[in-house]
């Protein structure tokens, strides 16, 4: 049965549209449980009812014809209830419904499945015999099988708009949604431009060319470069291989021969497909059929395709073609994996939005894009980014969502977002100079995140009194290698000396969980819970005293360095860490450099350290509360999984109350607070924290002006009876809609994030 799903699977992700996948999905299953009919009804978003789709078995005529409304019939009320249904006589069932024109009044016996993708469900599998039984359990387990594996399919299709697509693939829904994670806030709008990286063939998008005969000639050029390359290394392996092992070079140039497969991408070529999209459709096609052949011989031979097409590919990005030759204004980039390199091809005048694919929200990419202002999403897995070239595109930075083809209703409630927060912008800069003060005068400092040297100006000019965490791997995570001692201190001076003499918090490195360096690969089943943070740098002794040291000697005569300890979990790693730390401090003395001794903080990021923030408190001259990885590990969700992040909420009351107790468990031993956690740098957040007792706020600089604006709306009482009424609920929408609400009649409802529609 594992091959039988394997193989179904396959053939429906190969389909060119959803008919296509239900024709297929019916067909087989029909055949693999040998019942006289499969169907498949699917959620007519629009009317509500669910529509018999495809049918194996049934009356073709009733295909589209027959509706059902929720909960209607027995399909319905597999629906409903959203669990399978076994049916001996469904007749004698009290919701038998017959439906004329079907034909399935000779049919008996009836299991029915729920087709269920992210608690939604989107249709009912359902499979009927004529003789009068109960299908066996195995037979109930393949088909809920079935329907799990089939939900993303079908959701995936319903998205990208596929079940109105003819076989060309080439028309989407419109204001077809996908959602991700949110990169950097804010709103785009413009024309997508997928950008694919060197021989990538899978992130080639299509591309229709005007001038047939000169792409006919750039891929035979192509072609006749791979075919040489073959033969040189054929020649130069033949005294080292067997027979058998050589001839395999002689099959790949006869894959290339004009009756295979460069015959057939010159068909799609003279269709008007740019060579390398027509590269990727006839390859792709072709590793389908080898995959899902019996054979395992043959079905290993789709590597072999898949090798020649990247070769293929290799050589026509080299002649100078590249997925986006001509940036258009109102750009919006999109990959299967946004890097920085693809930022720095980009002029960044024409960028409005960053679209990837895969990566999270603590992506280098989106560090890149927050620093530089540029609404972004990323982890948008259910995008056909090969689809989306050169259409409308809408980017909301703040729910993580990506809009394709909008309408114009769409893109008019956007460009309205757009204006609003420009002038919301502009009359937020006269604030720069003021202090984040309540109205009752409870003062707070303001301090800014910052990763790379352009952080620091926007800071400086929105108004910074500090750096309440510098991100240290970011100059590690841009290099190939580990930076010197001396490249490290010139890094860390050109953050320390344009705040001084305001603190600038350094967090030692951080790698690990989604924070990767290419020379020092981590591999692991469960890397947020896995060596990271303080945990690699103790294990590494060498790399932590050189990055310390470095610290130390970039604040000399600066002395506004304080150093920060990620990810601690128990008070030995604070107490290992402090040791070194006072070792190299001891050191640079001892060779003569003049020093002040850094203040030294502990991030207080895992539940374990929740519960030692005292015995943390008495090691050390400061706190930081990184709420992000904070709530994700109280709420066990990773925040940049699409498929979770929903349920990634810091107004959840168990990280609420987590971060009151902090607060006062610490003040307690007369130790400063900080927080610089995504939290931090919303208006509700802050006032909320503020209530709290947080000594320091510190946010992205793009979320100050919004911040100090909403302290200085309030007064300190308020911002206490916020905190009230957000400690009274027990669920974190109630949390959000009351807060909201309460920012709303203080008049600072302005300052909320935009809400995207449903």
């Amino acid at each position: 049965m594992l091959d039988v799903l394997r193989k179904i699977v396959q053939e429906v992700n190969a389909a060119d549209d959803l008919e296509a996948a239900l024709k297929l999905i019916v067909k087989r299953v029909q055949r693999s449980m040998r019942t006289q009919v499969c169907s498949v009804y699917l959620l007519d978003p629009g009317t509500q009812e669910y529509v018999l789709m495809a049918t194996e078995g049934l009356n073709q005529e009733a295909v589209g014809n027959i509706r059902l409304a929720p909960a209607e019939g027995v399909v319905g009320k597999v629906a409903s209830r959203a669990e399978p249904i076994n049916l001996e006589n469904v007749a004698n069932h009290p919701s038998y419904r017959y439906m004329t024109g079907s034909g399935e009044e000779n049919f008996h016996s009836f299991l029915g499945a729920p087709i269920i993708h992210q608690r939604k469900v989107l249709g009912v599998l359902v499979v009927q015999q004529k003789k009068q039984r109960r299908f066996d359990e195995s037979e109930e387990a393949f088909l809920i099988t079935m329907s799990a594996q089939l939900a993303g399919v079908i959701a995936h299709a319903e998205v990208t708009g596929a079940i109105s697509v003819n076989h060309g693939g080439d028309v989407m829904r419109r204001d077809a949604r996908f959602d991700g994670v949110s990169g950097a806030q804010g709103v785009g709008l413009g024309v997508a431009m997928v950008v694919s990286p060197p021989a990538d063939l899978d992130a080639v998008p299509d591309q229709r060319i005007e001038d047939i005969d000169a792409e006919l000639e750039r891929f035979r050029s192509a072609l006749t470069r791979v075919r040489h390359d073959i033969k040189v290394v054929g020649r130069s392996l033949a005294r080292r291989l067997k027979g058998e092992e050589q001839a395999l070079f002689d099959v790949y140039l006869r894959m290339l021969d004009d009756n295979a497969l460069a015959g057939e991408i010159e068909q799609q070529i003279r269709q008007g497909q740019w060579a390398p999209g027509a590269l990727r459709r006839v390859v792709h096609e072709h590793v389908h059929q080898f995959e899902m052949m019996d054979d395992a011989y043959l079905r290993e031979r789709a590597t072999d395709i898949r090798d020649l097409g990247r070769r293929v590919l290799a050589c026509l990005q080299e002649g100078g073609a590249i997925s986006c030759p001509i940036y258009p204004d109102n750009m919006v980039l999109v990959a299967e994996e946004v890097t920085p390199a693809m930022l720095g091809e980009v002029p960044t005048d024409k960028l409005v939005g960053l679209v990837s694919v895969n990566g999270s929200g603590n992506s280098h990419a989106a560090i890149l894009a927050r620093s530089m202002g540029i609404p972004t999403v990323m982890g948008v897995v259910d995008l056909p980014a090969t689809r989306v070239h050169k259409r409308e595109i809408i980017i909301d930075g703040y729910s993580g969502r990506v809009f394709v083809d909008p309408s114009d209703e769409l893109t008019g409630y956007y460009a309205d977002i757009m204006q609003e927060e420009q002038e919301l912008s502009r009359g937020l800069e006269q604030l720069r100079d003021l202090p984040a003060q309540t109205q009752d005068g409870h003062q707070i400092p303001l301090w800014v995140n910052t990763g790379l040297i352009t952080d620091v100006s926007l800071a400086l000019q929105r108004g910074a009194e500090g750096v309440g965490l510098y991100r240290s791997e970011v100059p590690f995570m841009i290099k190939e290698f580990f930076p010197s001692e001396a490249e490290q201190i010139e890094s860390y001076r050109r953050q320390l000396e344009p705040f001084a003499p305001c603190p600038v918090t350094m967090r030692t490195l951080d790698i690990g969980g989604d924070k990767s360096l290419s020379y020092f690969p981590i591999e692991e089943d469960n890397p947020s819970l896995g060596w990271r943070g303080i945990r690699v740098t103790l294990d590494h002794p060498e790399i932590f005293l050189v990055q310390v040291r470095a610290m130390l000697l970039a604040s000399e005569g600066l002395d506004n360095l304080r150093i920060l300890l990620p990810m601690v979990a128990s008070v030995v790693e604070v107490d290992e860490a402090v040791a070194l730390i006072n070792q190299a401090f001891e050191e640079l003395i001892d060779d003569g450099y003049q020093l002040i001794q850094p203040e030294i903080g502990v991030m207080v990021e895992v539940p374990a350290a929740v519960y030692q923030v005292r015995h943390f408190a008495k090691r050390v001259d400061f706190l930081s509360v990184g709420s992000n990885d904070l709530t994700q590990y109280l709420l066990a969700v990773d925040r940049n999984n699409p498929r979770v992040a929903e349920l990634y909420d810091s107004y959840h009351p168990a990280v609420l109350t987590a971060l009151k107790q902090i607060v006062d468990e610490a003040h307690r031993e007369q130790v400063q607070v900080s927080i610089c956690g995504e939290l931090a740098g919303e208006p509700i957040g802050a006032l909320l924290l503020m209530a709290m007792g947080y000594d320091v706020l510190s946010m992205s600089s793009t979320s100050l002006p919004k911040v100090k604006s909403a302290i200085r709306g309030v007064s300190m009482e308020q911002a206490k009876d916020f905190l009230e009424t957000a400690l009274s609920f027990d669920e974190p929408e109630s949390v959000r809609q009351a807060l909201e609400q309460m920012l709303t009649d203080a008049g600072l409802g302005h300052l909320d994030r935009p809400h995207a529609p449903k």
